[in-house]
């Protein structure tokens, strides 16, 4: 039985960049396939939605949507099956490997050494980026293998939240301290640190504390952006959750993983993308 090429999406503003790490692909890791090439981060996020390929190389200085806010909104992408079937969750695809290329090292570094991402500094030379495809390479052996989960929950989402403030180093992360909600007839100021968690559907995101259901307009990929990733986690494309809140995680008779929440007898679904935040289980 033939085994599927490996697909990868580029993304570099400038094109004598893209067709150098073209090149350089070629040459190190030939059987990859390189499905599309973006001019911009709006575009990568695009075209990665549309080709869902396995690896994604991304400049992480680009106009209009840096690297990391295109890095920040594939991360958020819906599973194909999700957009007609909410449902189909357990089937997610898993979200693509992440490379940034950039000539500043001190952002590579960073993100190498929390494991989550990998990078190539500009120019692309052939030995580096032969390191970067072995490490590929094995990560997605192993998540093929079911020994390492995807690419996607909290690391990536504090690591995009680092690398974001220190691209806008002028610009102080400001996350939300006030919720606006509708409680029945009436609009209510509800504090962040006493939500419980976050539930989104087609039209709304339910917001719950202790003592008040509410519901307000913003998705759940806005609120990823606006909240403190040390204290709310994603554990569902659709479900954020207070790590305070959280009393316990055990697993149904399907073997999913289901978190308890303090103060509330509902349980939350985690899904597959997510099973790595709670190693162990």
């Amino acid at each position: 039985m033939n085994t599927p090429r490996l697909t990868a999406v580029l993304a570099d503003d400038e094109r004598l960049m893209r067709d150098q790490l073209r090149a350089r692909l070629a040459e190190v890791w030939p059987e990859l396939d390189i499905v599309a090439e973006a001019r911009n981060g709006l575009e990568a996020v695009q075209l990665v939605d549309e080709h869902r390929p396995d690896i994604v190389f991304l400049d992480i200085r680009m106009p209009g949507l840096t690297g990391v806010d295109a890095a920040r909104q594939i991360a958020q992408l819906p599973p194909r099956a999700a957009q007609d079937d909410d449902s189909a969750d357990d089937d997610d695809p898993p979200l693509p490997e992440i490379v940034f290329i950039t000539a500043y090292d001190q952002y590579a570094v960073e993100a190498f050494e929390q494991g989550v991402v990998d990078y190539v500094l500009k120019p692309a030379e052939r030995e580096r980026l032969q390191l970067t495809v072995q490490r590929l390479q094995q990560r997605l052996a192993a998540r093929q293998a079911g020994t390492e989960p995807a690419t996607t929950g909290r690391p990536l989402q504090q690591l995009l939240h680092q690398l974001s403030a220190q691209l806008n180093p002028g610009k102080a992360a400001s996350y939300l301290q006030w919720i606006q909600a509708t409680v029945g007839s009436t609009i209510q100021m509800i504090p962040v640190e006493e939500v419980l968690f976050f539930v989104s559907d087609e039209k709304y995101t339910r917001v719950q504390t202790a003592q008040v259901e509410a519901l307000i307009r913003k998705p759940i990929k806005e609120l990823v952006d606006e909240l403190d990733p040390q204290l709310f986690w994603q554990i569902h494309r659709s479900t954020l959750v207070a790590v305070k809140a959280i009393s316990g995680v055990t697993r149904d008779f399907r073997g999913r993983q289901i978190v308890s929440v303090k103060g509330h007898n509902e349980k939350l679904e985690v899904s597959r993308s997510y099973t790595g935040l709670f190693k162990g289980m």
